[in-house]
């Protein structure tokens, strides 16, 4: 580890010099990539001067209690060992954690896709509660959210709901969120008071930008259609939805939820583009997990993640075991404690596997 830190904080300064160099000030797409490294690295290189002091102070401390003649004094300066090697012990812990390899998509904004599963209406109405829960978490943090495209339900839900959250680090909050989520209620058609499963399924993409996903414009088919609303009713009479099918992979997209055919077809590349970056995750995570399956970010679609009890007002994560007994406030958007869980979960399975 230190090894690592002596070679962060040469290149640290290195990259120091460079954005003060005025050749490279004067080019500025490359002074702005040196720059974007520099902060980066940066918290790291704070933490690492406060650990090197507290080593160094710790040393000294140690030299004083070889030369203390006096008893209290003596005791004094056992205390202060103490506490500075239970700080030493904190301060590596957190080096390690900064250590840790960083997503490269953890500062996109995503593409969020709930679908109704089993359970008929009330798996849609709970795929609509999903779809509030999460824009009123984005709310709480500043993000935006727009729709990219809906099939709604006559009574409040969503057979299928896609939208877009903008933010910083919105996919590093969100990305524990795919898989499936149950709900256990009862319906308020549900005259003998019987407790009701059902569930929706959670996809959390990152936004794909033109440097992570090339495509080939002859690999697209792209079908206009007109757009319908509920019951099949048109929304308006002009061939504006747009159906776009990448060949090679067979994943097809659809948009409507603009009046414009060429706002829908910019949002539904966008969300191909971002299907195809997750494949490409999945994959790559795939090579490197190997036989090693991490329970936290394995993503995967068809794991049940969560269940909501409405009768006992809690909710439980079965990827870590944790039990909320607040679940008004955590549909109304309330998730940090479960999304901190989760990463600290997941930050100490990637410990143990590099400590292996």
């Amino acid at each position: 580890m230190l090894e690592k830190l002596d070679f962060l904080t040469e290149k640290y300064k290195e990259l120091g010099q460079k954005i003060s160099d005025p050749e490279i000030i004067a080019d500025n797409s490359v002074w702005t990539k040196y720059v974007k490294e520099h902060a980066d690295i940066e918290p790291v290189m704070i933490k690492y001067q406060e650990y090197k002091k507290t080593v160094s102070e710790l040393s000294d401390a140690r030299e004083m209690l070889g030369e203390a003649k006096d008893k209290e004094f003596e005791e004094m300066i056992k205390d202060e060992i103490t506490e500075l090697t239970d700080k030493k012990e904190t301060l590596e812990e957190e080096l390690k954690l900064l250590l840790l390899p960083k997503d490269p998509n953890d500062e996109k904004n995503v593409f969020v896709e709930i679908r109704a599963g089993t359970g008929g209406e009330e798996a849609a109405l709970f795929a609509g509660t999903l779809f509030r829960m999460y824009n009123r978490y984005a709310e709480r943090r500043g993000w935006k959210s727009e729709i990219i495209s809906s099939n709604a339900t006559n009574i409040g839900g969503f057979k299928e709901v896609i939208f877009m959250l903008e933010g910083r680090g919105a996919y590093s909050r969100l990305k524990y969120e795919s898989g499936v989520h149950r709900v256990q209620r009862i319906p308020s058609t549900e005259s003998g008071g019987r407790i009701h499963t059902s569930a929706a399924t959670v996809a959390v993409l990152p936004e794909a930008q033109d440097v992570d996903v090339e495509i080939n414009p002859n690999d697209l088919r792209i079908d206009v259609f007109r757009s319908s609303g509920h019951g099949g009713q048109s929304v308006n009479t002009t061939d504006s939805a747009v159906r776009v099918t990448h060949l090679p992979t067979g994943l097809v997209v659809s948009c409507q939820d603009e009046k414009s055919q060429l706002k829908n077809k910019e949002k539904a590349l966008k969300v191909l583009k971002a299907r195809l970056l997750d494949m490409e995750i999945a994959r790559q995570n795939e090579e490197i997990a190997q036989s090693r399956k991490n329970q936290v970010g394995s993503g995967d679609r068809s794991e049940r993640i969560r269940t909501y009890n409405y009768p006992q007002g809690r909710v439980t994560d079965h990827r870590i075991g944790l039990t909320l007994y607040q679940l008004e406030n955590f549909l109304d958007g309330d998730l940090e404690e479960m999304i901190d869980a989760l990463i600290t979960s997941d930050q100490a399975e990637k410990l143990k596997n590099t400590e292996e």
